[in-house]
């Protein structure tokens, strides 16, 4: 039997719902950066938010921690096909995927804030919370990672 780390149990506990639903299965379909998808970036973006908290050994709502780390992205459609009646992805993908979780899951402030601020400074929602300002970090380092990535398999 496989031992799991910190991570994956704590994804799993509190995250389990997300991971199994349909929206989240939708995200496999869907490429985030490079060759990785939506739902690979969302987990792994979770993870390092709870690699980050551990490090820094900072107290944090680790359900809200998890739960918003792997929403932020929630967004639910292939940003890379244009359509003219959705503004640009960078600056409002945010609010869409908040809407999304809202309706799928139910979401408290923590998490709100998370989502809506994940893209700080690239829109103006500012992180209020440890968990908030957490994912951005995450979030930034894992796409980089994974921009790098897909640069590099292709040489």
């Amino acid at each position: 039997m496989k031992h799991k780390s910190y991570g994956e149990n704590t994804l799993r506990q509190y995250g389990g719902n997300i991971l199994r639903s349909h929206g989240m299965a939708q995200e496999k379909r869907f490429l985030q950066h490079g060759t990785v998808s939506v739902y690979e970036h969302s987990v792994a973006v979770a993870l390092m938010c709870l690699q980050l908290a551990r490090l820094l050994h900072l107290r944090t709502n680790t359900r809200s921690l998890v739960r918003g780390a792997l929403l932020h992205d929630y967004f639910l459609y292939d940003w890379h096909i244009k359509e003219k009646d959705r503004p640009l992805h960078g600056t409002h993908h945010a609010r869409r995927a908040m809407a999304n979780a809202q309706r799928d899951f139910g979401l408290n402030h923590i998490e709100k804030n998370m989502i809506l601020a994940h893209m700080f400074p690239l829109n103006l929602t500012l992180p209020r919370y440890r968990e908030s300002v957490l994912l951005c970090a995450a979030d930034k380092i894992c796409a980089a990672r994974e921009t790098w990535q897909g640069v590099f398999r292709k040489r």
